[in-house]
């Protein structure tokens, strides 16, 4: 499979940029060289071989899911404007 000029222009087009006749002429040689290089890859044989997502086995690191309530409540209120009676303190807010 090879590209055309019209079809580099067609999408260029599509994609909307402009593009001058000699960048089109540049352009259909790089895009037939990148188009033989995956028609090269498709030969290749792959049977049993398992796809990969990356190359290196990265396992995540899980930490225990323990429920906890971080017992640092005066801690937290002590970043708050106004605190009562173990909580945030908010003006009412009534439309």
């Amino acid at each position: 499979m090879s590209v055309s000029k019209d079809q580099v222009r067609h999408i260029a087009k599509l994609a909307r940029i402009a593009m001058s006749d000699e960048e089109i002429e540049r352009l259909v040689p790089e895009l037939n060289g990148i188009i033989g290089w995956v028609e090269q890859l498709g030969e290749v044989n792959t049977d049993g071989v398992e796809p990969l997502t990356a190359v290196i086995d990265q396992k995540l690191r899980l930490r225990e899911d323990a429920v906890t309530d971080g017992n640092c409540r005066d801690e937290v209120l002590a970043n708050a404007p106004e605190a009562q009676h173990g909580f945030f303190a908010v003006p009412k807010v009534i439309e």
